[in-house]
């Protein structure tokens, strides 16, 4: 008999432990149903780029591009400078449609930079007049971008928006 009682205990522990991870299970679903969740990307902050752009404009061994006369609904959300690393200056934003497009300046080796602020896009044979010069298109898996190579430095204007949003960045792009 002690042999039939350690079975049935045994037994029971395990019903009950199956019963008990049930109950936690319904109880955690009922609680996600009725907790609130929102799934859609959060709403990025909007930065003021005005004083690092000076900064850039001052350190820098060349001149230093940012927009002018974008609309709104442009949204600057990222700035930074590094007088310490090939003078890299970085803008980023977010168009209207949600798209990513920066603007990446540096007096690193052309190749490096661009490989590396391009995701690794590839050069096309397709320029474009902007302005005064000539940019040339790269092509990539992740970033499509427009760059022009000068005397002293390099301008990319990158990011996930098409070709019309990169032209109408780079149209916008003043060093003064």
């Amino acid at each position: 008999m002690a042999g039939s009682n350690g079975k049935a205990g045994k037994q029971k522990t395990v019903r009950d432990m199956i019963l008990s991870l049930g109950l936690i299970s319904l109880a955690a679903g009922v609680i996600y149903l009725f907790i609130p969740h929102d799934d859609s990307a959060p709403d990025l902050k909007r930065v003021d780029y005005r004083v690092e752009l000076l900064t850039a404009r001052r350190a820098a061994s060349y001149p230093v591009a940012a927009p002018q006369g974008l609309s709104a609904d442009w949204k600057a959300t990222s700035v930074r400078f590094s007088g310490e690393n090939f003078d890299a200056w970085h803008l980023g934003f977010h168009d209207s449609e949600g798209e990513y497009v920066a603007v990446e300046q540096s007096a690193q080796k052309p190749s490096v930079f661009i490989d590396e602020k391009t995701q690794s896009a590839q050069e096309t044979k397709v320029t474009q007049r902007i302005g005064d010069v000539t940019w040339t298109r790269y092509e990539g898996d992740k970033y499509d971008a427009l760059v022009l190579r000068e005397k002293g430095s390099t301008t990319v204007v990158t990011g996930t928006a098409p070709f019309d949003r990169l032209t109408k960045m780079a149209q916008a792009l003043k060093t003064t």
